[in-house]
């Protein structure tokens, strides 16, 4: 369990070493492996438990989230949402199991998340999403024991939500991220001190919403994870965040008094430099050039930092598209499904989500169920995990005060 947790340390090492073993393919004009599939060029940043999907109900769907209707997890995909809430208060806590497949009970994500209106314009939300990577018996090299540990990271959040007009509206949100994966341990062959990692955030979000005869559409749109680099020893390298910009559509139909269908959509791409397959320039430390742009320098230049031998078509490949639909009965019981899908080069990550949604009073309950579609493995395969919601006061009593 100690080997699986320090990848943290190689996965710079581990990238290199993949791509050293691509090959030029003169008639595809790509790389490719050894047995000629595509060579991959994943994208690669700390901290990636920021961009895990925390809540249920979007964890059923795909992992849409930025045009859903707005509730008490909405400050993960876009808090902009919140200032067109019809719930004064909301609160929502969550639990993941984590490679919950290969027998581990200690691993897991918990998320503490709500908002509250403060009238018909504005909303504040808050979150808390804490991942612990269990006990950890770290090694060295030669399988020595170095001692015990308890890895963990947690990112503190909250958002100011403003409606701009009667069907726009914006939002701003600030984190801190703290990352103790090996405090107290030291890198081999240097012998620096690994020390946890410390990280400051913002996003931007904004949502549009009218209203029609045959439904409702929400378009929404989120920049995250935009803010300092990140280090866990005294080194100047640092790595980047998982920034991201995401695009999202919804359409809710009301087909009768009882039945309500959602279509929902989102589009991703991370704003993290894209991995150089066609030989990079080192600097004298020998890391990469891109490692030494700053965040905001990375994001912009990441829509045009392709590898040339695939141009920018490169580019394309690294979108990610979720796909959601959810079903409410009498606003009591919902049916959820969904599916993702990247690039092969990209994480090749594809699968399909279950799950169903409770209602009753103030109480909520959502579970989702993950079902992957390739060999490509996932932490949440297999895995049940549920979200318990909490809804207090309307709309009307908002505006009364």
């Amino acid at each position: 369990m100690g080997r699986l947790i320090l990848c943290f340390s190689l996965f710079s090492m581990f990238s290199m070493s993949i791509h050293a073993q691509c090959l030029f393919d003169s008639n595809s004009q790509e790389y490719v492996l050894p047995d000629g599939t595509p060579c991959p060029s994943t994208i690669v940043s700390a901290v990636p438990f920021l961009r895990i999907v925390p809540d249920a109900r979007s964890g059923a769907m795909g992992d849409v989230g930025i045009a859903l209707s707005p509730d008490a997890n909405s400050i993960h995909f876009n808090s902009s949402k919140l200032a067109f809430a019809e719930q004064k208060v909301a609160l929502s806590a969550t639990y993941t199991p984590w490679l919950s497949a290969l027998g581990l009970q200690d691993v897991y994500i918990a998320y503490l998340s709500g908002y509250a209106k403060l009238d018909d314009l504005q909303a504040l939300s808050g979150s808390l999403r804490y991942f612990s990577l269990g006990n950890i018996n770290f090694t060295d090299t030669n399988g020595q024991p170095l001692g015990t540990g308890r890895p963990n990271e947690f990112e503190l959040a909250g958002s100011y939500a403003r409606k701009l007009s009667d069907n726009f509206s914006a939002a701003i949100t600030a984190k801190f991220i703290f990352s103790n994966l090996a405090a107290g341990q030291r890198v081999n062959g240097t012998g620096e001190e690994i020390e946890a990692g410390l990280a400051g955030a913002a996003d931007i979000s904004f949502t549009y919403q009218k209203e029609y005869d045959a439904g409702l559409l929400r378009l929404g749109g989120a920049v995250s994870n935009i803010g300092s680099k990140i280090t866990y020893t005294n080194s100047v390298n640092r790595d980047f965040l998982p920034a991201n910009i995401g695009i999202g559509g919804a359409y809710e139909m009301q087909l009768d008094d009882y039945n309500k269908l959602t279509f929902a959509l989102d589009i991703n791409k991370a704003l993290v430099p894209t991995p150089c397959l066609d030989g990079c320039d080192e600097d004298q430390d020998g890391e990469p050039d891109y490692k030494a742009k700053s965040s905001v320098s990375a994001a912009l230049g990441s829509f045009s930092d392709f590898n040339p031998s695939l141009g920018a078509k490169e580019e394309f490949r690294e979108l990610m598209y979720s796909i959601g639909l959810e079903y409410w009965y009498d606003e009591q019981f919902a049916v959820r499904a969904g599916y993702y899908t990247e690039h092969q080069t990209k994480g090749n990550r594809r699968f399909l989500t279950v799950g169903l949604g409770l209602k009753y009073n103030v109480f909520g309950l959502n579970f989702s169920y993950l079902v992957p579609t390739t060999n490509q493995r996932n932490p949440l395969d297999n895995t049940l995990r549920f979200s318990l919601l909490f809804d207090f006061g309307g709309a009307a009593g908002i505006a009364e005060e």
